[in-house]
């Protein structure tokens, strides 16, 4: 059963950016996307490059590595749909951000 962690608070990330969250032993990016936040694998699957590192264009992260580029809010590849990395579950409670992990 998934576990709520409490990973930040809402003024940590400002809308427009990503940082990487250490959860139970996983590396998870999480995002502000318009004061709305979401979490996804950290390691892109091209070259293990951090995700939460990239840079966040409306809601598509591209990977500080090789560019590779994910939709933050679904986890999938925009670029070829068959690509994604894991998606995980976000909840606000006041000003703090929690991640759902197994």
């Amino acid at each position: 059963m998934a576990e709520f962690v409490k990973v930040a608070t809402t003024d940590q990330l400002p809308p427009g950016q990503g940082m990487t969250v250490q959860v139970k032993g996983e590396y998870v990016a999480l995002f502000n996307v318009d004061g709305a936040f979401y979490a996804i694998d950290d390691t892109c699957p091209h070259a293990g490059g951090p995700l939460g590192q990239g840079t966040l264009e409306d809601c598509i992260v591209t990977c500080p590595w090789h560019g590779w580029r994910f939709n933050v809010t679904t986890g999938v590849s925009p670029v070829v749909s068959s690509i994604a990395v894991k998606k995980y579950e976000v909840k606000v409670e006041g000003n703090e951000v929690f991640v759902a992990v197994e």
